[in-house]
């Protein structure tokens, strides 16, 4: 019996492989341009500081560069039929990197690093600029002498940098200024030295030095001056970052001053300082003193006028020997009296004088005071804090503390009538023509010591009232300042010696 027929089944075509997308070359074009940049880097064709500049404002165009190149590649594929190549976890990678890396490059490029490094009190030494300016440090001179008309006044502008000025003979203007500029070449030096020179301006009686500091824009250039003028000149000053120094002068002094310490010595005219963040120290001056803003450690010493203080004073403020009125203002303290034989120390916590000649005033906080040889009226209130004070030759004198104990040292054979009350504390007398009365809730002291004497006036909430018999030598002699040598001629004067490094203030700053 034959076989049926079986057709037979026709063998299934094979199926053609999907075409690959071509590899993308966003990648490798973006990657070739940040190596060529980083080649010209190496060669020395561009700086480190340029190159991170152009990165900090050109990054969004490799973004750019790369979404045109994946929209070539798109458009490529779609007319020859091939499906286009995604991202890819590399490319989402390089992406991000480049958005993180160039967000955060803008934001630091858009930093004033100057001011910050004014704002932490970082210093000019070489180690601190390394950081902050990159390159290295070429130094430059110039030397600058002009006449000025007798009686002049002069202005100088130094941004950053240090200035010193001392008695010139007959009517020149003399300048020394060192120049250290930081740059990644010798070329680059060299054209912000040109473009920073120092300038000398007439416009009638006022003459204008200028450092030029910012002459090439936001590179940073230390610009120190030597200046030599007439003794009569009067001069006015304007400083962000570098320490001041006067010696001589007989014309007026006005500095507006940031970030640095001054020391004026042997002055003849007023002195009036604006500070912000800055050190002073002023020795043997013939005029009126002026300190406001906000200074550090501020030492007056044998001043022949007024003396005038008003601010935030964040270290310590030390007096010494002032002839005429002295006053001090700040958020916490406010003081007056007519003068000043001995010395005075202020600082957060303490307040310590002697030899304080009145009518004085002293109103304050959070402040231990201790005040010996007191004359004339005295007004003082202080709260949270002890008050010590002993009389000399006293005129009306009415104390007021809150939270603290009051103690008064009466001299001998002087009279005066007291009228003490404490509130929550006990009264302590030496005198047995005092009254006391010591109670559960109220004490008191009242009586006359001697006769016809001024009125002492205590009055004190939850502190200790204690009367005392004081010493006759109060108030020692205090010894006269020691003469100023007058400088030599031809000769420049020595510096008056510099302040101490500025402390870390403390927890409550402002006196």
């Amino acid at each position: 019996m034959a076989s049926p027929f079986v057709p037979s089944t026709p063998p299934t075509p094979p199926v053609p492989p999907v075409p690959r997308p071509a590899r993308s070359l966003a990648g490798p074009v973006v990657l070739i341009l940040i190596g060529v940049v980083f080649l010209l880097v190496t060669m020395g064709v561009l700086d480190r500081y340029s190159m991170a500049l152009l990165f900090a404002r050109y990054w969004p165009a490799l973004l750019i560069l790369w979404g045109v190149i994946k929209l070539i590649e798109y458009e490529q594929a779609k007319r020859s039929g091939l499906p286009a190549r995604g991202i890819g976890a590399g490319g989402v990678f390089l992406v991000l990197f480049l958005v993180v890396a160039g967000s955060i490059a803008t934001g630091v490029s858009h930093v004033n690093w100057p001011e910050v490094r004014d704002h932490f009190q970082i210093g000019d030494d070489e180690d601190f600029r390394n950081i902050f300016e990159p390159g290295s440090t070429f130094d430059y001179s110039d030397e600058l002498n002009r006449e000025i008309p007798s009686g002049s006044t002069l202005q100088i502008n130094d941004e950053r940098g240090a200035v010193t000025v001392n008695v010139a003979d007959g009517n020149m203007l003399k300048v020394s200024a060192r120049k250290k500029i930081r740059a990644e070449h010798q070329s680059d030096a060299d054209n912000y030295n040109t473009r920073t020179k120092p300038q000398i301006t007439f416009a009638d009686k006022v003459v204008t030095l200028n450092a030029n500091t910012q002459g090439s824009g936001d590179k940073g250039i230390i610009t120190d001056m030597d200046v030599y003028v007439p003794r009569n000149t009067s001069l006015v000053i304007s400083s962000r970052r570098g320490n001041l120094t006067i010696i001589g002068i007989a014309g007026g002094v006005q500095i507006n001053h940031q970030h640095g310490e001054i020391a004026i010595t042997d002055q003849t005219g007023d002195v009036s300082l604006t500070l912000e963040h800055s050190s002073a120290r002023l020795e043997r001056l013939k005029g009126d003193v002026t300190i406001q803003g906000r200074a550090n450690e501020v030492a007056v010493e044998d001043v022949q006028g007024a003396v005038h203080l008003n601010g935030e004073f964040q270290e310590s403020v030390r007096l010494a020997r002032i002839t005429k009125t002295v006053s001090f203002r700040s958020s916490r303290t406010d003081m007056e009296f007519s003068r000043l034989d001995g010395k005075l120390d202020l600082d957060s916590g303490d307040l310590r004088a002697d030899s304080l000649i009145g009518p004085t005033r002293l109103i304050t906080r959070s402040k231990d005071i201790s005040l010996e040889g007191v004359s004339g009226d005295l007004r003082l209130q202080d709260e949270n804090g002890s008050v010590e004070v002993g009389l000399h030759k006293p005129g009306e004198v009415q104390i007021e503390n809150r939270k603290g104990d009051v103690q008064v040292s009466i001299p001998p054979n002087t009279g005066v009538k007291v009228e003490a009350r404490s509130k929550g504390g006990e009264i302590e007398s030496d005198f047995s023509e005092l009254k006391v009365e010591n109670g559960d809730e109220e004490s008191s002291a009242t009586g006359s010591i001697g006769s016809n004497g001024p009125r002492l006036v205590i009055n004190s909430d939850k502190g200790t009232i204690g009367i005392r018999k004081g010493l006759a030598s109060a108030v020692l002699p205090v010894p006269p300042a020691p003469p100023a040598l007058p400088p030599s001629p031809g000769k420049a004067s020595k510096p008056a010696k510099a302040l101490p490094a500025p402390k870390a203030p403390p927890m409550e700053s402002e006196n």
